[in-house]
């Protein structure tokens, strides 16, 4: 269980964060949505200890993980798990090695400098390459992938870690459609057959109202909304992006249009 009570995060004396509370419980997947600034994406980094909480308390399971420093901060970091909407992956390493740096705090300085890897973990690390559907791509450098296949290795990466929460900052911001829809089935698939709580800031209301069980909106730094998808009506979404009766969320839409991308086979047995 993930509970948040009045989690503050100041920057001089603007609040990015200011006074959030909510709890989660069990294996669901919460969508964070709200304007660029709104506080998304410093809130993800506060829950994972990547940015220190000014005050307030983020408990799971009755520990607050908000005042945790040192090696304790970094053992909590490997149960919570990042994705970045720029994948932050090493694009001159090859796509398994990437995947196995999900465990590198478990390892020794030597090993790691040695680039030494039991072979456990790399048969690990290409099974969870194969069920993402990229394993034939283990051997090549990350910068020779698609946008969506670097997602899917990160992705692979934070599995790597064995988590307890998935936490996906703009995961498809910087996708196309149809990748957009296959990480967005990656995260769901995990969410439901690993029963991991995955948490998401997303920018497209249509993706929200698919995939998640709950739906957070934030504005200036504090929740303005908190419910389920069906509840996020038009008008909900104006009072949470502070807009007038101009707008028009289907701009915001990542519908997928006719497709022929290389991507569309494995979306077809995503989707299946």
């Amino acid at each position: 269980m993930l509970d948040i009570r009045n989690a503050t995060r100041l920057f001089g004396s603007k609040a990015a964060v200011d006074a959030v509370s909510f709890r989660v419980e069990g294996p669901a997947f919460v969508g964070i949505i709200g304007r660029s600034g709104a506080g998304k994406s410093t809130l993800l980094r506060m829950m994972n200890g990547l940015t220190p909480a000014t005050s307030g308390q983020i408990l799971v399971e009755g520990r607050d993980v908000a005042v945790l420093t040192g090696a304790a901060a970094r053992e909590w970091q490997s149960h919570c798990a990042m994705i970045f909407q720029q994948f932050n992956l090493v694009p001159r390493m090859d796509v398994v090695s990437n995947v196995l740096h999900g465990i590198l705090n478990r390892r020794s300085t030597l090993q790691t400098v040695l680039n030494l890897w039991p072979r456990a973990d790399i048969l690990r690390a290409l099974a969870i390459l194969d069920r993402l559907g990229i394993a034939e791509q283990a051997p090549k450098r990350a910068e020779a992938l698609s946008g969506g296949q670097q997602q899917r290795v990160a992705i692979a990466r934070a599995l790597m870690q064995d988590p307890r929460i998935i936490l996906a900052d703009e995961p498809i911001a910087s996708l196309d459609p149809m990748n957009a829809q296959i990480v967005m089935d990656t995260l769901k698939r995990i969410n439901v057959e690993d029963g991991r709580m995955v948490i998401a800031n997303l920018h497209t209301l249509d993706t929200a109202r698919r995939y998640c069980d709950r739906v957070i909106g934030m504005r200036d730094g504090r929740v303005v909304f908190d419910g389920l998808p069906g509840q996020l009506t038009t008008g909900v979404a104006r009072d949470i992006y502070g807009a007038d009766a101009d707008f028009n969320e289907s701009a915001t839409s990542t519908a997928i249009p006719t497709d022929t991308s290389a991507d569309a086979e494995y979306a077809a047995r995503m989707l299946a």
